[in-house]
């Protein structure tokens, strides 16, 4: 079907070509006022200003859509979630409330054990509808590619099962989704004395069903004092990725301990969080070609300190946006509250927000040939806002939906 949308107030993130963006470059947010976007079977064939339309578009499609008044926005693009999980832990909030720490709440047997305990106690159909639910209640909200780990499993028949939900994710949903192993999460309690012996089941019973089944595309490790220690973070990484996963890695969220700069060795698509950050580690990170994942709700929910995004910015680093949305440090994916954070708590610039959220996201999950711009060949992925006065608009007015409706591969959610 062929779908022409005309009279748009102004088409946000055009791109002719694909760029990882940094510095200064992340600021520049190419649009066009009073445009249009023509779109073939669910991918973007062409775009411009409505004066070209005659020239570009001589015949008209019977499906057209006015846009009349409403800014078009490349939907989000969130690299980091934890979408597959059992339960919530809203008890572990008022905890939290009353002064417990993530330690605290760790050490009585909270936090991922508590998700662990509940997840391996659901069937897969139970996660998979649970999944499914918050799939759709984030495309809704503008997310049209995402990124979802396992880790909640612990136990090979746990992340097995994790996995296998996130595939038929990828399966039925219109999103694009990546899928994460995160067997790294924490030790489980029966490996919580022999941490060789449970990275050992990684290595030797996990990875080569997850291989087998191309149950994953990247591999995560929570690297951190009192998890997984910098060694056992390499030895996890060339382990899978002997079977083609690649790093996408939990760095800095407490501790600076060398994990970034290991992570950089290892090629590492990502690092993720980042809310702990030398000066060593930004120059570092700067003159690597790995993507600062940064996370600003999960800071925001634990109460932590931001991660010091105009630093990275401002020396060059490529950084990217997304939720980490999870039932113990981000209840939430809503990627438009991630931006308007990200401009009131972590001064970044909207422009800058929004391009961390699209093309940096999408190339933070290696699908920006696919989505992250409003580009030819790419699909129809687009956010619809409500009449706004200014793109800056949408972060300052952060406690209203200005979502009027979401299009994902050319067809509305």
């Amino acid at each position: 079907m062929t779908t022409l949308i005309i009279n748009i107030e102004q088409l946000v993130g055009t791109r002719e070509q694909n760029e990882l963006l940094r510095g200064k470059a992340l600021a520049v947010l190419p649009i066009i006022e009073n445009a249009f976007v023509l779109i073939e079977d669910g991918i973007i064939t062409d775009y411009g200003a409505m004066y070209e339309l005659e020239l570009k578009v001589p015949q008209l499609p019977k499906h057209i859509i006015k846009a009349d008044g409403q800014f078009l926005l490349p939907a989000w693009c969130d690299s980091h979630t934890h979408l597959v999980f059992a339960g919530s832990r809203e008890h572990e909030f008022v905890d939290k409330i009353k002064g417990l720490s993530y330690a605290d709440i760790a050490a009585k047997g909270g936090g991922i054990l508590h998700s662990a305990q509940k997840l391996n106690d659901a069937s897969e159909d139970e996660l998979f509808n649970a999944a499914w639910k918050r799939l759709d209640e984030v495309a809704k909200l503008g997310t049209g590619a995402i990124e979802i780990k396992s880790g909640y499993g612990l136990t090979v028949e746990g992340e097995l099962k994790m996995l296998r939900v996130i595939k038929r994710l990828k399966e039925k949903s219109s999103l694009l989704i990546r899928s994460t192993f995160l067997g790294a999460h924490t030790y489980p309690l029966l490996f919580k004395e022999d941490h060789a012996g449970y990275i050992r089941s990684i290595i030797t019973e996990m990875l080569p069903v997850i291989g087998n089944e191309k149950l994953a595309d990247y591999v995560d490790v929570f690297c951190e004092n009192g998890f997984f220690s910098v060694d056992e973070m390499e030895c996890i990484c060339r382990a899978s990725m002997r079977y083609g996963l690649k790093p996408k890695l939990h760095i800095n969220q407490l501790n600076s301990i060398g994990g970034l700069q290991r992570a950089i060795q290892l090629n590492a698509v990502s690092v993720d969080h980042l809310e702990t950050m030398t000066d060593k580690d930004i120059s570092d990170l700067s003159s690597s070609n790995t993507i600062g994942t940064l996370l600003p709700t999960a800071a925001f929910f634990l109460r932590m300190q931001y991660q010091p995004a105009r630093q990275l910015i401002d020396n060059n680093c490529a950084i990217a946006l997304a939720s980490d949305y999870n039932p113990g440090s981000s209840p939430s994916g809503n990627m438009n509250y991630v931006t308007a954070l990200s401009c009131i708590q972590m001064k970044m610039l909207p422009a800058e927000a929004i391009n961390a959220a699209t093309i940096n996201g999408a190339y933070a999950m290696e699908l920006e040939k696919e989505t992250g711009s409003i580009t030819v060949g790419k699909k129809a992925n687009l956010i619809f806002t409500k009449p706004v006065p200014s793109l800056s608009y949408l972060p300052y007015s952060f406690g209203n939906n200005l979502i009027d409706k979401v299009m994902i591969g050319g067809g509305f959610v």
